[in-house]
């Protein structure tokens, strides 16, 4: 039995600097996954060994990427809305946007006023946005249960309007390189899921895991949940229906996402909540796997 309604009434935050790692995800194609990620976003190749690569910044991995034999991309099911990479600088988001452009690979440049972003699928239909931070021009909130987002001046926004692509392009360089790899820095900065039910799935990060819930809203179907007042690591969402059933075994997609603990006092504390409540979990190589109530992968460890 899960004991999410005890926990979720004691004290408990996870670790401020809490973030996300890289993303797992199943693939039908590696070598034509591969290449989008390097060619249209520029990201490298760290290793390849079979059925497996990690790619990424030259740093930190980004994403791991398994290939399965008769795999298709299924709706309508829990899993993966986008998976978010976060940029440095407005200039490191440009050169991307710009890579994108040149390449006249279909993308959705938006603004949310607190960050800049564009939105696009990679070739088998996984959910990408490019962003960087932008707090100056804004913030978000939530009034009246909806999530409202007002510009520094204080007039209101939609948090959803197209993104001035000329503006941002003016921050270019003449010798900037579009075709450089991203910048080292790059990181994933937040992973956004669809789940079955919102409330459900705040009462496991929240109440399990330890995320604090910066905004929920029954109206919007959606929740926004972070570690140390960030404006949101983790994305919930119901807009694939109540109860929506998790993808099938042969599904292109999702494997697990990984959260990322300073230390190994940090990772303990977690793992005993875990523990408390009964759920399954296996230590893998990458650290402790489990699942949340929609079978969304998790994979906890420590980088300390």
């Amino acid at each position: 039995m899960i004991k999410t309604n005890t926990l979720a009434q004691t004290e408990f935050s996870i670790h401020p600097a809490t973030m996300l790692g890289h993303v797992s995800l199943t693939v039908a194609n590696l070598e034509n996954q591969i290449a989008f990620y390097q060619q249209a976003l520029g990201f490298k190749l760290h290793w390849r060994k079979g059925n497996k690569a990690d790619i990424g910044a030259g740093g930190v991995d980004l994403l791991h990427l398994t290939e399965e034999p008769n795999l298709k991309k299924y709706r309508g099911v829990t899993g993966l809305y986008h998976f978010a990479v976060l940029f440095p600088s407005r200039r490191e988001l440009a050169r991307a946007v710009a890579r994108l452009s040149v390449l006249k690979y279909r993308n959705h440049p938006t603004d949310h006023i607190m960050t800049k972003t564009t939105y696009l699928d990679d070739p088998e239909g996984n959910g990408i946005e490019l962003y960087c931070e932008s707090p100056e021009d804004g913030l978000f909130t939530i009034e009246n249960n909806d999530f409202v987002t007002r510009r520094a001046d204080g007039t209101l926004s939609d948090g959803r309007e197209p993104l001035d692509v000329k503006a941002l392009f003016s921050l270019l360089k003449e010798d900037d390189k579009l075709d450089d790899p991203i910048p080292p820095e790059t990181r994933v900065g937040h992973v956004h899921l669809h789940v079955r039910n919102v409330q459900e799935a705040v009462d496991f990060y929240h109440g399990i895991i330890g995320f604090d819930v910066m905004g929920l809203s029954s109206t919007f179907r959606a929740a926004f949940i972070s570690a140390g007042g960030y404006h949101h690591h983790l994305g919930l969402n119901a807009w694939q229906g109540e109860g929506a059933p998790p993808p099938p075994s042969n599904a292109v997609g999702l494997r697990y996402f990984t959260i990322d603990l300073p230390n190994q006092q940090a990772l303990d504390e977690v793992v005993a909540r875990v523990s408390y409540t009964g759920i399954a979990f296996n230590q893998t190589e990458e650290g402790l796997l489990l699942y949340d109530p929609s079978q969304n992968g998790v994979v906890l460890r420590s980088v300390g």
